[in-house]
């Protein structure tokens, strides 16, 4: 069984969250949801997932973020039992990550390195840039590319000649929340790229950080938006509360 928590009412959050409800209802998985206010205090939230930590029903604890300002994230995701921890967010399963420990790894890092092995892309040896130093994203998929020997480089908003680095890149991590950062150009014919972003346009239609269409002529491999990342990150989450629950 896994437990969400919703704090407050984020649309994209209550969208995110159904999306997982119907997955794991697809197959087999019990969820049960916890939606609290927008004024719920940091002790009523802590209790609860003290509370879930102890019940021996529930394999996975889904804090969903972003959390309403004046609560602590940080604090309550260290809450969290690292056992129960199917985002892979608890710093001790971040450190063991970094150590290359088998651990819970974030979800949407694991859907990447999922879908890649999946295409048969290789990693060692090869030059990977990784455009976003996101604790979500950014920084545990360096971490992955490097414990598959590829040489790994991280770039953020304070790079400098950002286009030289991306240059140079083989295999292509776009994880910076914002649309044109990355410019076509910049990115190197026969790039395996993968795109993080998701945003909704004006017209409704939904894209990623990259411009697919100009992107797609010279990669050698890349995944869409919407359909690509998003149901990979899913799918990951699925993966690890069944981990979770074997483990129990």
């Amino acid at each position: 069984m896994v437990r969400y928590i919703l704090v407050g009412d984020n649309q994209a959050s209550k969208i995110y969250v159904n999306y997982k409800e119907k997955a794991c209802k697809k197959v087999g998985i019990k969820t049960i949801n916890h939606n609290l206010p927008e004024n719920t205090e940091f002790s009523t939230l802590a209790e609860l997932i003290e509370k879930l930590n102890r019940d021996s029903q529930v394999d996975g604890i889904l804090l969903q973020l972003p959390l309403p300002s004046h609560l602590d994230e940080d604090k309550l995701l260290e809450m969290i039992d690292p056992d129960k921890d199917v985002d892979g967010f608890h710093p001790l399963n971040v450190g063991k990550l970094i150590l290359g420990k088998e651990t819970f790894v974030s979800a949407t890092p694991l859907g990447i390195m999922n879908l890649l092995k999946a295409h048969d892309i290789k990693f060692k040896g090869k030059e990977a840039v990784v455009v976003g130093r996101s604790n979500i994203v950014g920084k545990p998929i360096a971490a992955l590319l490097t414990a598959h020997d590829a040489t790994v480089t991280i770039c953020h908003s304070k790079t400098i000649e950002l286009e030289k680095q991306i240059a140079r890149a083989q295999i292509l991590i776009v994880a910076v929340g914002k649309r044109g950062v990355v410019k076509p150009q910049w990115i190197p014919s026969g790039c395996v790229v993968v795109d993080v972003g998701t945003h909704r346009l004006d017209s409704g239609k939904v894209v990623g950080d990259l411009d697919f269409e100009e992107v797609s002529r010279k990669a050698a491999w890349i995944t869409p938006v919407p359909g690509g990342i998003g149901p990979m990150t899913i799918a990951s989450l699925l993966q690890n509360t069944v981990k979770a629950a074997l483990n129990h």
